[in-house]
């Protein structure tokens, strides 16, 4: 084959974000279904229930165009950059018949929502993160015939996306499987989840990916063969800056599938994720306890010792993405092909010394500063008191070097005296926890 879209041997490829592979996720389903979340039964406020207030009052139109349906004027509305813009070629999500190498899914996502598009596509697939409730999935037709709107899934897409994969709640993914020449997943050869702990040479299988990475390689721009033996050769699918000998990118929005936002969306996704988890597990714990405060005439309000250690758990978990910990270390220099990067880090909150935590260092890590932006978001806002307090004292531990523990080895004493600077200036609710 003469393009990098080469036939090469299984050995781990990364395929797509918001709808993976069925699961063993039925076990974990009373667990959310039931109160205290209520999940299917709760009332949401994300940006899409929000965005269909607006729809319904007429205060917001969206417009319709005959090649992207209602793609661009739904970004538009979410305020999601289109230089966000990824694409993956795997039959892994819920429109597969639509998608091939030649006609990739393409994703579009800010700090709090996913957007999916398909070539053809009946609908626009979204995906929104509620402070309470986590990943809620919605699809929108992709019709003039009728007003658009949001419907809200209830239950297909649990299928993939509430499992082990997502920390066991409704969630977000990136997922590794080795596709075939149509983009098929080779079953039998193996999946993986991607973050930001993921070696480069397993990530972006299925994927487009352009942009620069040195002598890096990764198992992007490429597809399997499951007869083949030898070990893939992984050079024809580096360092694309096009796209254009692969596919036809004048059918999309952009025509880049920027590696700066594939590893943006790898720590974002999972991020969300552990936020969604603590939440659950500590409302979870919580009502349990009281339930048994009640058998056991205990004081109303009191929290038992097992009650506290899983809310406990739920912080260091958080604490682990938060902090980027056990990152893959980059050996070269990694450059996007679009303005994404740019983009990402001109909507970041700046210190009084113009420091951000969107600012990114692409040499060794994602982050120059190495605490992720989600920090700001409202889903950690929305943690319950308990285990947002914990995680935000531990951090001010962690940070002012009280506390060592081997799992900050990563944060020399200037990175965290950078990273206590940034939130002392930038959120309230940790600077208060300072001395004054």
């Amino acid at each position: 084959m003469n393009t990098p879209l080469r036939i090469v041997r299984s050995s781990a490829l990364l395929t797509i974000v918001l709808l993976a592979a069925p699961s063993t996720a039925d076990a974990q389903t009373d667990t959310y279904e039931r109160p205290p979340i209520d999940y299917h039964k709760a009332s949401v406020d994300d940006r899409i229930t929000q965005l269909s207030a607006k729809l319904e009052s007429g205060e917001l139109q969206l417009h319709f165009d005959h090649q992207h349906g209602y793609l661009a004027s739904v970004l538009e509305a979410l305020d999601i950059p289109v230089s966000s813009q990824t694409l993956v070629f795997s039959k892994t999500s819920l429109q597969r018949t639509r998608i091939a190498p030649r006609t990739p899914r393409a994703l579009y996502f800010n700090d709090d929502v996913y957007v999916g598009w398909c070539v053809r596509g009946d609908v626009l697939e979204i995906a929104a993160t509620d402070p309470r409730q986590g990943a809620t999935f919605y699809t929108l037709e992709q019709t003039k015939s009728k007003p658009p709107k949001f419907v809200r899934d209830r239950g297909q897409c649990l299928s993939c996306h509430a499992s082990s994969r997502t920390q066991y709640v409704p969630g977000y993914l990136v997922r590794s499987v080795y596709p075939d020449s149509d983009g098929q997943p080779i079953l039998g050869s193996g999946t993986f989840t991607t973050d930001q702990t993921s070696p480069m040479e397993e990530r972006w299988g299925g994927w487009y990916v352009t942009g620069s990475h040195g002598a890096m390689r990764h198992m992007g721009n490429m597809v399997f063969s499951e007869a083949e033996s030898a070990q893939p050769e992984l050079d024809r699918g580096a360092n694309l800056q096009t796209l254009d000998t692969l596919l036809s990118t004048n059918r999309y929005l952009s025509p880049h599938s920027d590696i700066v936002a594939l590893m943006v969306l790898e720590h974002q996704t999972q991020m969300h994720n552990a936020i969604a988890a603590a939440n659950y597990e500590t409302r979870q714990a919580l009502h349990q306890s009281f339930q048994m405060n009640k058998f056991l005439e205990r004081e109303e309000g009191h929290i038992s010792e097992s009650a506290h250690r899983r809310i406990e758990a739920s912080a260091d978990r958080v604490l682990r993405y938060l902090l980027m910990r056990d990152e893959f270390e980059l050996s070269d220099q990694v450059s996007g092909s679009s303005t994404f990067a740019n983009d990402f880090t001109a909507r970041g909150i700046k210190d009084s010394k113009g420091r951000s935590l969107r600012d990114l260092d692409l040499k060794q890590r994602l982050f120059r500063y190495p605490c992720s932006f989600l920090i700001y978001s409202s889903a950690f806002d929305g943690l319950p008191d308990e285990v947002r307090t914990r995680v935000l004292d531990k951090l001010v531990a962690i940070l002012q070097g009280t506390v060592e523990s081997p799992d900050d080895a990563h944060l020399t004493a200037e990175m965290r005296q950078q990273i206590l600077e940034i939130l002392r200036d930038t959120k309230p609710e940790f600077a208060i926890r300072l001395p004054s």
